[in-house]
């Protein structure tokens, strides 16, 4: 296997900057030489609004995995026999016996039998092209990407309540103007850190913020009121907090009146909910969630920002739309001050899913099966409109068609499914079963190793492209070094593919930039609309906005402001009646397993665990258990804990905390073979997202 050796790569002497590839921020940084390392370093740039002058200690090494000594530096296809797994390969040699086994297994089993699953990082020039690479060449219906793990349930309650999805209807910097915050089932301070100043800055001018978390985090620290809720209890808090709103009077009639629609249903399903119940339902006191209702609803601002604590679940929708119904009903939306966010995990999480990765959606976050839609895109791609499959399914379900035998091929782009997805062993048994996995990645990733193909991609440093930040916030990241060896730009990759399928003739791009010009085109209209947006404005005003539909338009820092995204201008009101989780806990699996993100690791751990820096601080996952459930189990010192689920059994080290709901568990998702806890987390779906239920799993905890 060929491997990338020191780093020394010449930077562009115009423009030695980029973006963190890491969280939603997407801070941006410098690219610069270093005389105590002989490569290049990063450090802070000024020239970004977001996170101006800021980095967290992983864009402190976001270049340690680029300059990676095990890095894939040329094609790779499985051995045929001997000890090396891997035996090298032309790119020519690649593509012709890739694109002739695609093509023999459509013509046996039908174009559905390939399906491609993409990821939440890719720019969006990218996951435009993995899209239309779906639909146009391999004329398949089956795609869909990482982020259904991420950001589905939010995505789909923000389009049942305003209409259209953008993870945060408001800019960042309206933060520090908020008189009142709630945070949710994010912990920000570890999963973005550059964003914690704004947060910090209205805590300055006097705001009050409140943390619902189950454990004590590096963000419950700033918070005035720390709620540590049980995992599967976020709508039953939230019904007990609308229920003081209401009999109080302390809802906004006036903008409820003109402004929405269902607060009939609403008042009805929250009427049961009395803070004493919700008390003797959470443990919640009374007068905290009395607290919290006053507080909000009286407050001049206010803000709520969710994530996937809440969202993670199989009642996930329902959980997110109830939060969304607290900015409603106070009418704290669409002014200075207010809004509602999801805070966005992935680098690109927003701009992932509004081109076409998703398996129901075209470009713009138009609907695959919408007749106008399918006109508008085929018309920008050449194409008959006939010639577009129908919807798709989510990224688990098409995992499950793979173990099924529906699906024989499968091409994955940036992600590493075998270590992301729940009851991960089901993924595992499915992949040994493709006829044909095509990996496209920098590494050997725990999903690679069952590849016939494995592909060397390009770094975020390498690629320019656009990519869309947590605020809806569209900006261009340019090229900062060179391809190492005989990489290849992703787009590139499935532009080429493309043309070893017989398809080419709709793939000719000159340059990334050409391929951003036509996702503008085939955007234009929709929701998600980026056709008055260029590579020039971006560069020239840091970045844009959506919707921006013309080239004169500023873009729309601010959603809501005069009317929702509904025909009738009204945003729609849910009365939220809680469930139960799709695996309550019970006497044989009497404890909760909840999963959960740390400061210095992203995602599946890929590049983290190979950046020598962060992967020291945390080698390895380790539970958080509380002092109850310790002395309970018998729990003594550099003693270990088995945690056992329906699906699996995971031996892990162990923290003692006070800082956790005491019948919680909690482990990091990191890590991969021996270390995933993915072994045990349940597959149940949101009937409506799709997203599986991770945090929320039914375990045995024991002294290992």
């Amino acid at each position: 296997m060929k491997s990338m050796k020191s780093p020394l790569l010449t930077v562009p002497t115009d423009q030695p900057s980029s973006h963190c590839c890491f969280c939603s921020m997407q801070c941006g940084l410098e690219i610069i030489p270093s005389e105590k390392t002989s490569g290049l370093v990063t450090k802070p740039s000024p020239n970004f609004p977001v996170a101006t002058g800021r980095l967290c200690q992983k864009g402190l090494n976001a270049l340690d995995h680029v300059f990676h000594a095990g890095r894939i530096t040329e094609p790779l296809r499985q051995a045929s026999s001997g000890a090396e797994r891997w035996q090298a390969t032309t790119w020519e040699d690649a593509y012709a016996d890739i694109a002739g086994r695609i093509m023999s297994l459509q013509a046996e089993h039908g174009a559905d039998t390939v399906g491609v699953y993409g990821g939440g990082s890719l720019t969006n020039e990218v996951c435009y092209l993995l899209g239309k690479f779906t639909r146009v060449a391999l004329k398949s219906r089956y795609i869909d990407y990482n982020g259904r793990y991420c950001m589905s349930s939010a995505a789909a309650a923000s389009n049942q309540a305003f209409g259209i999805d953008r993870g945060m209807t408001m800019p960042l910097t309206e933060i520090p103007n908020a008189k009142y915050i709630i945070l949710a089932g994010t912990n920000i301070a570890e999963c973005q850190p550059t964003m914690m100043p704004y947060l910090l800055e209205a805590k300055k001018k006097g705001a009050i913020i409140v943390t619902i978390d189950p454990r004590n985090t590096m963000t419950s620290k700033v918070s005035d009121i720390h709620v540590r809720l049980q995992p599967g209890f976020d709508s039953v808090l939230i019904n007990g907090l609308l229920h003081v709103m209401v009999e109080e009077k302390l809802v906004d009639e006036r903008f409820i009146r003109e402004r929405t629609s269902g607060f009939e249903h609403l008042r009805e399903a929250v009427k049961a909910y009395t803070p004493a119940r919700v008390e003797e339902l959470t443990g919640v006191l009374e007068a905290v969630v009395r607290t919290i209702a006053r507080g909000f609803a009286k407050a001049e601002t206010g803000i709520v920002l969710t994530a996937r604590g809440l969202e993670q679940q199989s009642n996930g929708v329902e959980n997110t739309l109830n939060y969304i119904n607290l900015s409603l009903v106070t009418g704290k939306i669409g002014r200075t001050g207010c809004g509602y966010g999801a805070v966005t995990g992935q680098a690109n999480g927003q701009g992932g899913r509004e081109h076409g990765q998703k398996a129901d959606q075209l470009p713009g976050y138009r609907l695959i099966e919408d007749p106008a839609a399918r006109a508008h895109v085929a018309n920008v791609w050449g194409i008959d409109p006939d010639e577009l499959p129908g919807k798709g399914v989510s990224a688990y379900e098409l995992l499950q068609k793979v173990d099924q035998g529906e699906i024989k091929a499968l091409i994955v782009l940036g992600s590493n499914p075998l270590v992301s997805s729940p009851n991960n062993r089901m993924v595992e048994r499915a992949l040994q079963k493709l006829e044909l996995l095509v990996v496209i990645d920098m590494f050997e990733t725990e999903t690679a190793r069952y590849a016939h193909y494995l592909l060397p991609g390009s770094s975020f440093a390498e690629a320019e492209g656009t990519m869309t930040n947590l605020e809806g916030r569209v900006f261009h990241r340019r090229k900062a070094v060179e391809l190492p060896g005989n990489c290849r730009l992703d787009y590139r990759i499935i532009s080429e593919l493309a043309e070893a399928l017989g398809r080419g003739a709709y793939f000719q791009y000159a340059s990334i930039e050409e391929v951003f010009n036509e996702l503008a085109a085939a955007t234009a209209g929709g929701k998600a609309d980026y056709s008055g947006i260029t590579y020039r404005r971006l560069q020239e005003e840091k970045g844009l906005f959506w919707p921006c539909p013309s080239p004169d338009h500023p873009g729309t820092p601010h959603l809501f402001a005069d009317r929702f995204h509904h025909p009738d201008g009204r945003a729609k009101l849910f009365g939220i009646q809680p469930k139960m989780p799709a695996e309550p806990i019970d006497s044989d699996y009497p404890f909760i397993l909840t999963t959960g993100r740390l400061a210095n690791h992203y995602l599946s751990g890929v590049q983290t665990r190979r950046t020598e820096a962060l992967n020291k601080k945390a080698p390895v996952p380790v539970a958080e258990v509380h002092p109850w459930l310790a002395k309970r189990i018998g729990l003594g010192m550099d003693n270990k804990i088995r945690i056992t689920s329906r699906r699996g059994s995971l031996v892990v080290e162990v923290k003692v905390t006070e800082g956790i709901q005491p019948r919680t568990v909690f482990v990091p998702f990191h890590w991969g073979d021996e270390h995933s806890i993915n072994v045990l987390t349940n597959d149940a779906l949101d009937p409506t997202s799709r997203m599986p239920e991770f945090k929320i799993c039914a375990v045995q905890v024991e002294r290992a």
